[in-house]
């Protein structure tokens, strides 16, 4: 399968229309061997994916470590990554489990948006992923759905010097692209209102469940320019698994009012004879402003499902059957 390549806002950055999402392989919930990451990693590439996404967030390196080894023998040329700024690594204890990741590496992590905090975690992004040239570079988790209170000072800081350094290293030529990548609307419109940004990975919020960014960033980045990456296109599960008991919704237990909503949708999608996760897939990668949509898991054999569902032309009808 070879997926097409669509540019990233205005810059020379181009990702394949289906991306990995690379959490699983910083064993997020449940721990993932190398072998099993290189297997996973594996069966992407066969597949055509030529775009990974990662972050230092993701194991405390480790996601990136094992990213960086697996594209160590590729030609530099033939793939984009994109990794996150705003958590700053440096060593630390050796711990069980950190943020729902097992088995992280043994680093601290702090929030730092500062200019000088975001080169320092691109320093230790570089080397852990053996590259010098970041093709995008994600402001990760800023916003109150993170921060709460706390986020003012974040933004103040960001806007302050951190967007300015992030700028300036693009005009080096050190990255490609660089934007947010959140799980939140209110955010990306905050900034975008006085700053541009090349690209969003928003995660969880144009989905065939959550369809929140249409009311207004979508408009917002159409009239910008500004690409859309879309991330956690199950709405962390329950778009996967449907309406069963214990299904999660944005990363805690569905309330009964989201089960109903996803128990329509479930039943709209059978209509058309489609599983319901087949169905979400289907409506990410119809999203015209989606420059790519990241399907992420430590499994080879669930991402070859999730390919084999992509690669299918939806039905006659399909964008209709779920207007809202």
């Amino acid at each position: 399968m070879m997926f097409d390549t669509r540019q990233i806002g205005q810059t020379a950055t181009r990702v394949t229309s289906v991306g990995f999402g690379s959490a699983s392989i910083g064993n997020l919930y449940v721990e993932a061997t190398d072998a099993e990451a290189r297997d996973v990693l594996n069966t992407a590439w066969d597949g055509g994916i030529r775009y990974f996404d990662t972050a230092p967030h993701y194991g405390r390196g480790r996601s990136e470590a094992r990213l960086g080894a697996f594209l160590a023998g590729k030609a530099r040329d033939d793939y984009v990554i994109s990794t996150k700024v705003g958590r700053v690594l440096s060593p630390g204890a050796q711990l069980a489990e950190a943020d729902s990741f097992i088995n992280p590496l043994p680093n601290d992590v702090r929030y730092d948006y500062s200019g000088d905090g975001i080169e320092t975690a691109l320093e230790g992004s570089r080397t852990r992923l053996g590259t010098n040239y970041i093709d995008i570079v994600y402001v990760h988790d800023i916003g109150a759905y993170m921060h709460g209170i706390k986020n003012a000072a974040h933004m103040e800081t960001f806007l302050g010097d951190g967007y300015e350094r992030l700028i300036r290293l693009k005009e080096k030529g050190s990255i490609g692209a660089i934007g947010l990548g959140v799980n939140e609307n209110e955010v990306c419109i905050e900034v975008m209102n006085d700053y541009p940004l090349d690209v969003i990975l928003l995660a969880g919020r144009l989905t065939l469940l959550d369809r929140s960014a249409e009311e207004a960033l979508v408009p917002m980045c159409l009239n910008a320019g500004t690409s859309l990456v879309l991330g956690g296109v199950f709405n962390s599960g329950i778009l996967a698994t449907g309406p069963i008991k214990g299904a999660t919704y944005d990363y805690a237990p569905a309330s009964d009012d989201v089960r109903t909503a996803v128990a329509t949708l479930q039943a709209k999608a059978e209509n058309l004879g489609m599983p319901l996760a087949t169905a979400a897939l289907q409506f990410a990668k119809s999203t015209p402003l989606a420059a790519s949509v990241l399907i992420g898991t430590a499994e080879a054999s669930m991402l070859t499902r999730n390919l084999t569902a992509l690669e299918q032309v939806p039905p006659e009808g399909f964008i209709g059957t779920f207007a809202v």
